[in-house]
């Protein structure tokens, strides 16, 4: 069986950033695909599902609410490994496109401190499992430590 894109990735070498993971042709469309990498892969731990929860309800409400993006957002939620999200987007776009969306995303989530949006039990399968002083610390901490002053090695995958 082939490999699939996302595990001929180097998860050694793979810090913290934000990576195109792929682009998909759907028709005459393309879907981009974001590695949005909050920690070191096998380096650190994984995030708790309570805050990659939050996160994902913060995120995704956000997103479907942003002004230019919130047509063009296809999907926001998290990696099975618990290092990080995938976005994906309508249209063609490169990591350092995004930067400034990802910075007020985060800021958003940072400075979030009211009721987390669909944390009810009428409107989601798992409400209690939420940590949201974890996803504003998470947040910051990717605000200052990858998105503050991004480098090009941390928005290209490694070879």
């Amino acid at each position: 069986m082939k490999k699939i894109a996302s595990f001929t990735i180097d998860h050694i070498r793979l810090l913290p950033g934000l990576y195109v993971s792929r682009k998909d042709h759907i028709g005459s469309e393309v879907v981009t695909t974001f590695d949005i990498r909050m920690t070191k892969p096998n380096g650190e731990p994984v995030m708790n599902t309570a805050e990659i929860h939050t996160i994902e309800h913060l995120a995704a409400t956000f997103l479907r609410n942003h002004a230019q993006y919130g047509e063009k957002t296809v999907y926001f939620g998290p990696m099975g490994c618990r290092t990080g999200f995938y976005l994906l987007l309508a249209g063609d776009y490169e990591s350092k496109d995004i930067v400034p969306l990802m910075r007020e995303m985060f800021t958003f989530i940072r400075d979030f401190h009211d009721e987390v949006p669909g944390a009810s039990a009428k409107d989601c399968g798992n409400y209690l499992d939420m940590n949201l002083p974890m996803a504003n610390y998470l947040a910051e901490k990717y605000l200052r430590d990858v998105l503050a002053d991004i480098t090009e090695e941390r928005l290209v995958y490694p070879q």
